[in-house]
């Protein structure tokens, strides 16, 4: 991206992504299928940088962080794929077909909205990549995404075993844990910005990480339906708005050119993501679901520890490239 720059990236990687996604559909065997996971992956987090890269342009021609709403569509489009493939599971549609049909939606997409990419990153005379240590700044936005995406990933996989072991309720509800922490995800990514723009970056990343341990913690105290329920409700809530904080975060350091900056931030975060999980399976096995759910809310309590001192600029307002 430093040497392309995020348009010419987010636009390759966004046809990749699509065009990857059949691949896996086709394999049919074990040393087939990795590979073309890796490539999906690859695409991914590719689109991912860039994307946000983009993103991070288009929030400095506003007078306000918009960065929480562009986060609050991707959830959005996690709820509407998640629908889209039942209703094809439900017509008995084959993997094969199903990727094939969203892989033609995705090139259409990017048919549609090449022509609104922004042609000129910002900062973009920064530094590039280079072999040396990053700065303590982003170094700590770093580990703030890697506390945050500890704490998503832990709730994407770990929520409703979380209640079919502990909570143990109907099993109709099982899954309502899950529903509750992604629905208040979803619905605080669109509200973030506001707050955002009323309390500081600061501010509303110590808020998000009072949220998640608060809400963790009246899970692992009360594990029953009703608690249960609402501490995932506010557990997502505070999830919302801190990745979407630390990108904009990095999006500021003036060491290195924005998409630079987001790809470390971005590796250290999913790290975090990758991580989290089996941490938690295995502090499950060893001790049981409750310690390791504390255990997470402790991580989420780490995000307000190093907010202390964040502060995102004031954007000026531009004229669009």
């Amino acid at each position: 991206m430093h040497t392309w720059g995020s348009r010419t990236v987010v636009l390759l990687a966004a046809s990749l992504y699509a065009v990857f996604l059949p691949l896996l559909g086709w394999v049919e065997q074990f040393w087939t299928l990795v590979p073309a996971l890796a490539l999906f992956g690859f695409a991914g987090n590719l689109l991912n940088v860039s994307v946000n890269t983009q993103a991070i342009n288009v929030q400095a021609h506003y007078s306000k962080p918009i960065m929480g709403s562009f986060h609050g569509l991707w959830s959005l489009a996690g709820f509407l794929g998640g629908a889209f493939g039942t209703l094809l599971i439900s017509w008995q549609q084959s993997p094969l077909s199903h990727f094939l049909l969203v892989a033609g939606l995705g090139l259409l997409i990017v048919a549609v909205a090449h022509q609104f990419t922004l042609r000129q990153d910002e900062g973009s005379e920064a530094g590039g990549m280079s072999l040396r240590r990053p700065e303590p700044y982003l170094l700590r936005i770093g580990l703030i995404a890697f506390c945050g995406m500890l704490c998503e990933g832990c709730m994407f996989d770990w929520s409703g075993v979380y209640f079919q072991r502990v909570v143990q309720p109907d099993a109709t509800m099982v899954t309502s844990g899950y529903v509750a922490c992604m629905s208040t995800m979803a619905l605080g990514r669109f509200l973030s910005d506001y707050f955002t723009h009323r309390f500081g970056a600061a501010r509303m990343l110590q808020i998000s990480s009072t949220l998640i341990s608060l809400g963790l913690l009246t899970a692992v105290l009360l594990p029953y339906l009703v608690p249960a329920i609402i501490g995932f409700l506010l557990v997502g809530f505070g999830i919302a708005s801190v990745t979407p904080l630390a990108y904009s975060a990095a999006g500021q350091a003036r060491t290195v050119s924005p998409g630079v900056a987001l790809a470390l931030v971005s590796t250290i975060g999913y790290l975090g993501f990758l991580l989290g999980p089996p941490l938690i399976g295995l502090l499950g096995e060893v001790f049981n679901l409750r310690i390791s759910f504390a255990l997470v809310a402790v991580i989420g309590a780490a995000v307000g520890v190093l907010a202390a001192g964040i502060a995102t600029k004031s954007a000026k307002v531009r004229t669009p490239a």
